[in-house]
């Protein structure tokens, strides 16, 4: 099969039993059966219709930040768009294809003097993710800039979805009810002060570094916020700060955060996440719900 890939698809980057743990933000992951890196849409339509075609199972993964792939790893194809990264500005306007990266993007929105962005500009995963998971920070969320995104279908259909399609909520788009893959997002902004929008910028990244274990490997926030409390007091009253489980850590910065600190495994990322869901239900009798994505399959212990 990968031979078949390979013929395919001879100017795509294509890698076999590739470790995904080279991709993701907290360096854990399994591997992939196959990995391709398309460079635009029409690359991205080919090989979801190969994929069709061949039976194999398609997994889509952006800037890989707030996301953890089980040990062992991914069937089938899977596609990272990180290569799919251009951004243009123009008229009041951002679009950005999936795999740009955030931070890059509120770069380029602050260099044309566009104003909306800023809340943005330290989150540290793709376009493509980032409304995927309707993700935000310091009061601002993407449903609050997003004006259209554009998507193929699993039938390898473009679509464009306009604000009221995207069913916007905490943490949640409808992008995440169907199998649609983003490929490009248009972002409506207003125009402001350059250095105003960059002063916004630089400091909203200050207080990130003070109060985010920014130095260590992570998957960025990794519970949601439940309502009338804070994750990070809930942990932290729990007194799970600097708990341990094989490599990773309850960050002593962060509570909210698990780091990476001793080649942990996706299966000590999980375990402490089932600990510390545990722990709090019963010190406070709250829930705590992932923000983060799991996918892939544990290894198989037979």
């Amino acid at each position: 099969m990968t031979q078949d890939v390979l013929a395919t698809f001879p100017a795509i980057e294509i890698k076999k039993d590739e470790s995904l743990s080279h991709y993701t933000n907290t360096k854990t992951g399994g591997p992939a059966d196959y990995v391709a890196f398309p460079k635009s849409i029409s690359e991205t339509k080919a090989l979801i219709t190969y994929a069709n075609e061949q039976g194999l199972p398609l997994t889509v993964i952006g800037n890989a930040s707030n996301l953890i792939v089980k040990d062992g790893g991914i069937r089938g194809l899977t596609i990272i768009l990180t290569k799919m990264n251009q951004i243009h500005a123009s008229d009041n306007k951002v679009v950005a294809e999936a795999g740009a990266a955030i931070i890059a993007t509120t770069k380029v929105a602050c260099g044309a003097s566009l104003t909306g962005l800023e809340f943005a500009a330290g989150i540290p995963g793709s376009v493509g993710g980032a409304v995927f998971m309707n993700a935000g920070a310091y009061g601002g969320e993407m449903s609050e800039v997003v004006e259209t995104v554009t998507v193929l279908t699993t039938e390898g259909q473009l679509k464009t979805l306009d604000h009221a399609d995207l069913d916007f909520g905490y943490r949640h788009s409808s992008i995440q009810d169907y199998d649609d893959i983003v490929v490009s997002v248009t972002f409506g902004l207003k125009p402001g002060n350059q250095t105003k929008i960059q002063a916004r910028m630089d400091e909203l990244n200050t207080l990130r570094a003070a109060k985010q274990p920014l130095e260590w490997p992570s998957c960025g926030s990794v519970f949601k916020r439940p309502t009338g409390y804070f994750t990070g007091k809930l942990i932290h009253d729990a007194g799970l700060q600097g708990h341990r489980i094989g490599g990773a850590e309850v960050s002593k910065k962060h509570a909210g955060f698990i780091i990476n600190v001793d080649h942990a495994t996706a299966t000590d990322y999980m375990d402490m996440i089932h600990y510390v869901q545990k722990v709090v239900f019963e010190r406070f009798g709250v829930h705590l719900q992932t923000e983060v994505r799991i996918i892939g399959e544990d290894v198989d212990q037979s």
